[in-house]
């Protein structure tokens, strides 16, 4: 594996183009909220079970986007961060 592989995972995921009903339905969801169209893996990750992403896209975005002791920017960065220590593209 080289560092530009992403990792292997045991999760199967629900590519979009697989996505239908609910599932699609969640992702569409994201693309709503996060202004993106590509679904990234670890939405897809919960694509089997859409009731509970909607949950983690709705606990993400209140993590993420209300007020606290850090600015949304150093949130971005601490993501990104770790993103990167964890060889996931972000």
């Amino acid at each position: 594996m080289s560092d530009q592989d992403p990792p292997a995972t045991k999760i199967r995921l629900t590519e979009d183009a697989e996505a239908t009903g609910d599932t699609l339905a969640a992702y569409d969801y994201w693309r709503a909220g996060s202004g993106r169209t590509k679904v990234p893996g670890i939405i897809k990750c919960f694509g089997s079970r859409p009731d509970f992403l909607r949950q983690v896209v709705d606990f993400s975005n209140t993590i993420h986007f209300s007020e606290g002791h850090l600015s949304r920017r150093h949130k971005e960065m601490i993501a990104s961060y770790v993103s990167y220590l964890n060889r996931c593209p972000y």
